[in-house]
């Protein structure tokens, strides 16, 4: 669960930015504010804040809000992007640490790319290794945890998730590389997640979900000892 704050004195751009966001292939929580007072008088922990520079009369603005999150020595510190009509405050933005810079009206595109980055930085800093993959005009990152396996087809890969499917154009022999040690090639055609291995035989491996898959014969030792190996450090669900 990615937790969003949208901290916006306009109610349509408010509206607009949560349809970004619910287009989005993540689980979020979405929370609303229209000034800089009212996010600090929340206590609600933040992941990523969407926040303007020009808020509400009477209240700190959003680089104000920003300078008093990057100050505190205790809590949470939030991915910050600001999204803002002013281009000229792009390089105190990131004096403050923001994540990106982005000008109204906010391109659909543009804001799905730099939000997938987002929130593939949230979950690696919440011990959670993921997987940025795209596919046509789609960007999804994917937690390594919600993946069953990764099968080889027609010049693709389909990764097979907890929640369905989804396809990449993307080499497995790159994917083998970037995943060893969580992940392990038992054939030519399938990258397995050792978190889901269930049981397996010399020419089989079964998954948790009832997948079965072929091994081959070639790698059937290497994997008895990757996954001997995964076992013993602990990182198994």
């Amino acid at each position: 669960m990615i937790r969003i704050v949208i901290c916006d004195d306009e109610p349509e751009t408010r509206a607009y930015l949560l349809s970004l966001i619910q287009a989005q292939p993540y689980l979020c929580e979405v929370v609303e504010h229209s000034s800089a007072t009212a996010f600090l008088a929340d206590p609600w922990e933040t992941d990523l804040l969407l926040l303007d520079i020009e808020l509400a009369p009477g209240s700190p603005d959003g680089m104000d809000l920003a300078e008093r999150i990057r100050e505190k020595e205790t809590g949470q510190q939030p991915i910050i992007i600001f999204i803002t009509g002013y281009e000229h405050y792009v390089f105190d933005a990131f004096d403050v640490g923001a994540f990106q810079y982005l000008l109204k009206p906010v391109d659909e595109e543009k804001f799905a790319k730099v939000f997938a980055r987002a929130v593939a930085q949230i979950e690696s800093a919440k011990g959670k290794p993921a997987l940025t993959l795209q596919f046509a005009n789609t960007t999804k990152t994917i937690s390594l945890d919600d993946i069953y396996y990764i099968e080889s087809s027609n010049h693709k890969v389909i990764l097979h998730l907890t929640d369905g499917e989804f396809a990449s154009y993307v080499k497995i022999g790159d994917l083998e590389l970037e995943l060893q040690g969580h992940f392990f090639r038992v054939h030519k055609g399938y990258l397995v997640n050792l978190s889901y291995v269930e049981g397996y035989t010399k020419t089989e491996i079964a998954l948790t979900n009832g997948a079965k898959l072929l091994i081959s014969k070639y790698k059937y030792r290497e994997f008895v000892k990757a996954y001997l190996r995964f076992l013993k450090k602990g990182v198994g669900l």
